[in-house]
């Protein structure tokens, strides 16, 4: 395996203030694709509420703010955790903190900034929310140290990741039912699936150091066992749409992503590290369509 790095830093943050380069760095903002990760629950769920026109576009300027705080706090936590680790990896190798360009004390310090403007975003929306938010610290905390006890830190990552389906749909309606659980469960098998693409990237240094991953723990047969997270992910999607009422355009259009992720499971190549993180890139556009689903599905339903 070829190894390789995915930081950018050649791009427009190569044009900032040198001794910003560091910071925007760390919170992976040259890497915009965690941010829509972490973004798209967030906006099916509010979609999937149904609050209204400008209750919604509130509520996603929110999350969008939200979504870029709050990535860039979970890559200063992991960071901080993995450092030595990150050290040993050739791919994260030349992270700020592994390579000693920023030092701990100045990764908390922007990190309880960080944590601040999370803070200030959180105020914003409704007590269920702001409780589910609050709630989500601890997966946030937690989720560096799930490789070293688990095979599965995939499926933790999932349920971090994917906290923003049911603090979207909270924070639209208020409330908790049967489309909330099943719509945190989609979001959950489809994290699971793309997280598990990604770290195949990862899979030979890991095994060198002793950190966990599904990746390692399914290796060749990676391919089924990504086929049936994506495929519990569309089948728990669809219910939850089902659940909350939308029209049937909304399973119609629900084919689109099922076929996006068909082809990730068909095209997937788990010895090419770039064409791995050619498919995790994907995945935004499949949240994309996912979100358009539940958009049509919600206008012929009777609208937003």
């Amino acid at each position: 395996m070829t190894a390789h790095t995915d930081i950018v830093a050649t791009g427009w943050v190569s044009r900032m203030p040198p001794g910003w380069l560091p910071y925007l760095l760390l919170a992976r903002v040259d890497r915009p694709i965690g941010i829509w990760l972490l973004f798209l629950p967030g906006l099916w769920g509010i979609l999937l509420a149904r609050a209204g026109w400008q209750e919604t576009v509130r509520l996603i300027v929110l999350f969008g703010i939200g979504s870029v705080v709050m990535r860039a706090a979970g890559c200063v936590v992991n960071d901080l955790w993995d450092r030595d680790i990150d050290r040993q990896v050739a791919r994260t190798a030349g992270r700020p903190l592994a390579s000693g360009t920023i030092r701990a004390r100045q990764a908390l310090v922007f990190l309880l900034a960080l944590l601040g403007c999370g803070l200030l975003v959180l105020l914003c929306l409704n007590r269920l929310a702001q409780g589910l938010g609050v709630a989500s610290l601890v997966l946030v905390g937690l989720y560096p140290l799930a490789k070293r006890v688990t095979w599965w830190p995939q499926l933790v990552m999932g349920f971090t990741f994917g906290f923003g389906a049911p603090m979207g749909y909270a924070a639209a309606s208020g409330r908790i039912d049967a489309a909330w659980a099943l719509l945190y469960a989609a979001a959950i098998c489809w994290d699971l699936g793309f997280d598990t693409i990604y770290a195949h990237q990862d899979r030979e240094d890991d095994a060198l150091v002793g950190v966990r991953s599904t990746a390692r723990l399914f290796g060749e047969r990676t391919r089924p066992f990504l086929a049936a997270c994506y495929a519990a992910a569309v089948g728990l999607f669809a219910l939850a749409g089902w659940s909350a009422g939308l029209g049937v355009l909304f399973h119609v259009v629900l084919l689109l992503p099922a076929g996006l992720l068909a082809w990730q499971v068909a095209t997937l190549d788990i010895h090419d590290p770039g064409h791995c993180l050619r498919l995790f890139r994907m995945n935004r556009e499949t949240g994309l369509a996912f979100g358009f689903a539940i958009l049509v599905g919600a206008l012929q339903a009777g609208g937003l």
